[in-house]
């Protein structure tokens, strides 16, 4: 009996982990950047990735509360971009571990950083997040950079 109350608790444990953790990133985006390229592909959109400090770096915090986060944004930026954040947390090393590769490979240098892919992988632009600190220039910056995808 004991071992099953044991199991339970940890299961429940577990799982209430993995849901705190999930809760941290906001609607309408992801965390897992290859199924984003896979979507991508499928959908004929480009991928927006975001390379944010949630838990340190007052700009994402910032851009997270002020656009990344805000139904608007999403629901207009969805239609042209899989949204894809992936989080460098001080309080959460397992996240910022499995993020590090990616960090390397696209050569992050400061946070917030966004890069623009095509659903292919290539980079079509990279730019600070904070640049553009309002829903309506974020989206606006985004049609430009849509554009100039489309020429490519």
């Amino acid at each position: 009996m004991k071992a099953i109350t044991y199991l339970a608790s940890f299961a429940l444990a577990g799982s209430a982990m993995v849901s705190s953790a999930l809760a941290n990133v906001p609607k309408g985006w992801t965390t897992d950047l290859d199924k984003a390229l896979k979507d991508a592909k499928a959908k004929e959109k480009a991928v927006l990735v975001e390379f944010t400090g949630s838990d340190w770096c007052p700009p994402c915090q910032m851009m997270r509360k002020n656009v990344f986060s805000k139904d608007e944004f999403v629901s207009k930026a969805s239609k042209d971009f899989i949204l894809v954040e992936l989080d460098f947390p001080r309080g959460d090393e397992e996240v910022r571990k499995k993020n590090e590769p990616l960090a390397k490979k696209y050569d992050i240098d400061g946070f917030p950083t966004v890069i623009i892919l095509s659903d292919s992988g290539k980079e079509l632009s990279r730019f600070y997040a904070s640049e553009y600190p309002s829903i309506d220039k974020f989206l606006a910056h985004l049609a430009k950079v849509s554009d100039r995808a489309k020429l490519d």
